[in-house]
């Protein structure tokens, strides 16, 4: 596809289930809901979607469900990374097939491999499509950094392999991305506090579990700094600073699912191991929710 399609807010989003099973009724909704209130992006089955409490069919459905209700109003970014090679490669093959835009595939999680063994591993799976590929690089999920030169590396490889979404609090390495890669790399911040200052260096967007909940000031964030009125963006990007860190009180997505479970959007249910935030955090969650005017007072 056309890449400069795939700019701006990239909603990354929650799987919603309903009595322990995917609700599909419910994620079509918020698809619905998502491309009205002007996101850029739908990405399923990634972090924010629980895809390590999905089944492969169940991802599989995911996807196919998104690029059925999306109808090409939007991207679809599909999630296709998994802990086997095998399952990565099955994902990527099927999204393709389903219809998916691009696809967002991790860094293996828990073998913490070598950079040597990423970029075979991203070699490998980037020949077996023709759709963009973002990797999602994610040390604090994965243990391990790909460094900007072994992108480098498989970028020179690899042409399909257009960009990275950086979940990085190392924050000098999209600086030292933009310089090995050139600027023609599409860069994504996967941290929601360093959303507008990617922008700032040059960045494509991001994929903010915010968005979840705040979609139409995330989509705006990205409209602002297109429109040069980065002034605005600023004051916007420290408006939103609240619910970032909120957001992220306990771990991703069981805060989103919570305000979300307020705000009558879904039923806020996880998959074990995932838990919803204690009650302490619930409180402290919903006294953001009503600042943001998300719910009643």
């Amino acid at each position: 596809m056309d890449t400069t399609k795939l700019r701006g807010s990239i909603v990354p989003l929650v799987t919603p289930f309903r009595d322990g099973v995917v609700d599909f009724e419910t994620l079509g909704a918020l698809i619905e809901w998502q491309i009205a209130s002007g996101s850029h992006g739908i990405s399923v089955t990634g972090s924010t979607g629980e895809p390590a409490a999905l089944t492969l069919a169940e991802r599989e459905q995911v996807i196919a469900y998104a690029v059925e209700v999306v109808r090409g109003r939007v991207p679809v970014v599909a999630g296709t990374g998994a802990h086997s090679l095998a399952d990565t490669l099955h994902l990527t093959q099927f999204a393709e097939r389903a219809g998916a835009d691009a696809l967002l595939i991790i860094t293996p999680p828990y073998c913490r491999p070598t950079q040597e063994g990423l970029y075979q591993y991203f070699v490998t799976v980037a020949k077996a499509t023709s759709l963009p590929v973002i990797i999602y690089n994610i040390p604090g999920r994965t243990a391990v950094n790909l460094d900007p030169e072994t992108l480098a590396r498989i970028r020179e490889a690899c042409p399909n392999v257009v960009g990275v979404k950086e979940a990085n609090v190392d924050f000098i390495q999209v600086s030292r991305l933009f310089d090995r890669c050139g600027m023609d790399l599409l860069v994504y911040s996967g941290i929601e506090a360093l959303c507008f200052p990617l922008l700032a260096l040059g960045g494509a967007g991001y994929f903010s579990a915010t968005a979840n909940v705040l979609p139409r000031e995330l989509a705006r964030l990205y409209d602002l700094t297109v429109a040069g009125q980065w002034e605005e963006a600023r004051a916007l990007h420290f408006h939103l600073l609240e619910m970032n860190e909120a957001l992220f009180i306990e771990t991703n997505p069981g805060p989103v699912k919570y305000v979300l479970g307020l705000m009558g959007k879904i039923r806020p249910e996880l998959r074990l191991p995932l838990v919803l935030p204690s009650p302490e955090n619930q409180e402290r969650l919903r006294a953001v929710a009503r600042r943001y005017g998300l719910i009643a007072e």
